[in-house]
Formats: C-alpha cells, sequence, structure tokens
C-alpha cells in the first residue's frame, strides 16, 4: 500500500462519525476473520503486576514494650505463656522494651500478646 493510499484511508476515518467507525471495525473482522479484542492473558497481566498479592507472615517478633503498673502480673504471665524462668522473666520486665519471643507462629505470638495485655503490658508484634 503506498503511502498516498493510507493518507487517504487515514483521512476518510477521520470524518466518519463513531456509528460508522464501529459498523467498519465489525466488518474489517468479518471480512478477514480477525478480532481487534486484546488477549485476555495480555489483559488480566497489568492487573497482575499492579497489585501483587500480600504473603501473611508466617514466624513474629513478639516484643514487650512496657510492663505497665501490675509488673507480677506481666512476670506471671510471661512465665505462662513461655518457657522463661523467674529470673529471666523479670530481667525481660524490668528492662522493657525487650524482645521476649524472637520468630512465634500467628497463633503462639497472638496467644502471648493477649496474655500479656490482659496483665496490663504493651505488646508488639512485628
Amino acid at each position: 500500500m503506498s503511502n498516498k493510499v493510507a493518507e487517504n484511508i487515514i483521512e476518510q476515518i477521520k470524518i466518519m462519525s463513531v456509528v460508522d467507525l464501529s459498523e467498519l471495525v465489525k466488518s474489517l473482522q468479518a471480512e478477514f476473520g480477525v478480532s481487534a479484542a486484546m488477549p485476555v492473558a495480555a489483559a488480566a497481566a497489568p492487573a497482575v503486576s499492579e497489585a501483587p498479592a500480600k504473603e501473611e507472615k508466617s514466624e513474629y517478633k513478639v516484643t514487650l514494650k512496657t510492663s505497665g503498673e501490675k509488673k507480677v502480673e506481666v512476670i506471671k504471665a510471661l512465665r505462662k505463656v513461655t518457657d522463661m524462668p523467674l529470673t529471666d522473666a523479670k530481667a525481660a520486665v524490668d528492662s522493657a522494651p525487650t524482645v521476649v519471643s524472637e520468630s512465634a507462629t500467628k497463633d503462639v505470638a497472638h496467644k502471648i500478646k493477649e496474655a500479656l495485655e490482659a496483665a496490663g503490658a504493651t505488646v508488639e508484634l512485628s
């Protein structure tokens, strides 16, 4: 196709209405057995890359931020949910903020957090 022929076609398309253009596209698709629709895989690909799935953490670090007013209750709760001896539990509560569990599962981390917060402590999971 020469450059002049292409220019003439483009000029004719410019003056067509939207309805006429739609009919032209349908006629071309029928005549040549093609589709102007984007393939499904190509259309879905940008959506996947724009919003990657968030992975859920499998391990949590449990940090005792503050022990609160009832240090004795927090020490008891800490000993109940961990295997810390009394001296280590007391040292952890006295030296807050401190990490009381480095790599706890989700359930264990939430159990520790609930027990310590019930005793009056402030706990952070990360």
